[in-house]
This record gives structure tokens, C-alpha cells and sequence, in this order.
């Protein structure tokens, strides 16, 4: 592994973030946003020229914006899809977003779209693929492209490479940044038989510039992550870890499904100000059996129908 470098991408800490969701679409219309800033789930808004685009507007005006994407596909052996990019580039012309940022993983292939999150081997030569579409992405944005580490499920037989190894080398070969979801660091540890704790502190801290925290389901034989019930106490235990080794970067709540009334999502995020003085709210993981868990998360952030 060679030594991580430091990419120079100078973005801001944002302070505490929400996503932007449709059930607060009217509450947020009439009222102060509150909290620093919003993530959007940027295909949500592409191509949508109704309702939603003028909230959109709104919030923007008065709030940072980050945009969030689900389906750019960095991992695929697709090629690119130049359309999406474009569009994704037209939104930010128009969101001017802080920063955009995806999920290291595939969606599909042969083009069809899974709507799912998929692994990635983690091998030399899918680093090497993924750092050349990474670097396109980067050149057709014109600004840094920000990768989240996905939960995942299951593990490849022919990775030889740990994910925080993976993401390490990314960050030196492309300089790309790091969006780090410390609940699917806690997921995938529990699901792969990981210390996160040891994940966190082996990844490059200064490529870090946003955190997610969210609520997971404990399904018994793995933890799912679903996005819809508060933080528990060991996910704000690795959220205060990442935040002492990063410096502090931006924090964003995610809740995808179930979603609670505004002043709610505010109250939860806000927790993390207790948080990094030490002070941790006793909530345990939710449990429920597999059946009774929900399925995709992904279709939760995706909302198909456009307002």
C-alpha cells in the first residue's frame, strides 16, 4: 500500500444536515429550515420541472446543497453513461451544490438498473477500473467526485484487498473524497465479521468531508441497513471516533423510510452536539426478524414519481 496523500479539495464543514425528503416539502415552504444544510437524492430532481424542483429552488436559497447519488454506477463494467452525467452536471449548474458525491459500488449491468447497491470485488484490477471512471467522472464534473462506502452483504472470494485498503489507494490515485457512512461501517462489520473501529481509523482522514449517520435493523443472522429508526448508541460511538480523526467535517442524518415529522429528523441530528462532548443517548439497534425488514433501501431514497 503506498503512503495516502492528502487531496486538496478545500470544501467546507457544513455543520448538521438533513436529506431533503417530500413529506416536509410544505412544512419547509412555510418555515426556517433550522438545521445547516441539505443532502439530495439527485436523481429525484433530474429532469423534474415540477413541484419538487421548486422547493428545490427554495431550500437552496436559503441552505447549502449537497447532491447524493444513487445510480452513477462507478463500479460497472458499463461504459459511463454520458447522459446521466450530463444531466447530473445541469442540476449542479443549477443547485451549485457544495459538493456531489455517489456510492462505491454497481448498480447493474448490460444496462439494467438493479436499483441496488452492489459490492465490489476488491481486487487490483477493479481499483485500477474504477480509479480511470472516477478520474472521467471528475474531468466531465469539472470538481472532485465524493465516494461513500456502501453497506454491504456479501464479500467477493477473489478480493485480496480490506474496503478502507481500497478506498485508500482510490483517494491517492484519483484524489477523489470520501463521504463515510459509519453506519454501513458498522453494518458491514457486523455482517463480515469486522472491528469498524479499526476501518475508521485505517482510512485517509483528510479525504473525509461528510459523515452519514442512520438507524440500521438488526434481522437476527445480519444487520440491514434501512434508515429508519434513530441512531443507535454504537453508531454515535463510531460517529464521535470519525469525527475526532477527521478534525470535524460535515454530519447528515439519513432517514429513508418511516420518515418522522420535521422537528423530529431536526432533534435527532442535533444529538450529535451531546455526542461530541461525550455524551451518548442509550438507544439500542432496532430489532425485527428478516421478513418484517424492508427489503432495498434504495427504493425508499428513490421516488419515482415525480411531483
Amino acid at each position: 500500500m503506498s503512503t495516502p496523500t492528502t487531496p486538496r479539495l478545500g470544501l467546507p464543514n457544513l455543520g448538521l444536515g438533513v436529506g431533503l425528503r417530500s413529506k416536509h416539502y410544505s412544512h419547509l415552504m412555510k418555515n426556517d429550515p433550522v438545521i445547516d444544510w441539505f443532502e439530495i437524492i439527485s436523481e429525484n430532481y433530474i429532469n423534474n420541472f415540477g413541484y419538487s424542483r421548486h422547493v428545490l429552488e427554495h431550500v437552496a436559497s436559503l441552505r447549502p446543497v449537497v447532491m447524493h447519488g444513487v445510480s452513477m454506477s462507478i463500479g460497472s463494467t458499463d461504459p459511463l453513461n454520458l447522459t446521466y452525467l450530463q444531466q447530473l452536471k445541469e442540476l449542479a449548474d443549477l443547485v451549485k451544490p457544495a459538493w456531489i458525491s455517489d456510492h462505491l459500488c454497481w448498480t447493474g449491468v448490460a444496462h439494467l438498473n438493479t436499483h441496488d447497491l452492489l459490492p465490489m470485488p476488491l481486487t487490483l484490477e477493479s481499483l485500477a477500473h474504477v480509479a480511470d471512471r472516477v478520474s472521467q467522472v471528475q474531468d466531465i464534473l469539472q470538481r472532485p467526485l465524493i465516494l461513500e462506502n456502501p453497506s454491504t452483504y456479501m464479500e467477493f472470494e477473489s478480493s485480496v484487498l480490506h474496503e478502507w485498503e481500497f478506498m485508500t489507494e482510490l483517494v491517492n490515485k484519483t484524489g477523489c473524497g470520501l463521504l463515510l457512512d459509519v453506519n454501513n461501517v458498522f453494518v458491514s462489520g457486523h455482517n463480515h465479521g469486522f472491528d469498524p473501529e479499526f476501518y475508521i481509523r485505517n482510512i485517509p482522514h483528510k479525504a473525509v468531508v461528510q459523515i452519514h449517520i442512520a438507524g440500521p435493523t438488526d434481522c437476527e443472522q445480519y444487520f440491514l441497513d434501512t434508515h429508519d429508526h434513530p441512531v443507535p448508541t454504537p453508531v454515535w460511538k463510531l460517529y464521535r471516533l470519525a469525527q475526532e480523526l477527521t478534525g470535524g467535517v460535515s454530519t447528515l442524518l439519513e432517514w429513508d423510510a418511516n420518515v418522522p415529522e420535521y422537528d423530529e429528523l431536526v432533534a435527532e441530528v442535533t444529538k450529535a452536539k451531546q455526542v461530541l462532548l461525550g455524551n451518548y443517548p442509550d438507544v439500542p439497534v432496532y430489532r425485527a426478524s428478516a421478513e418484517a425488514a424492508v427489503s432495498n433501501p434504495v427504493d425508499h431514497q428513490m421516488q419515482t414519481t415525480h411531483e
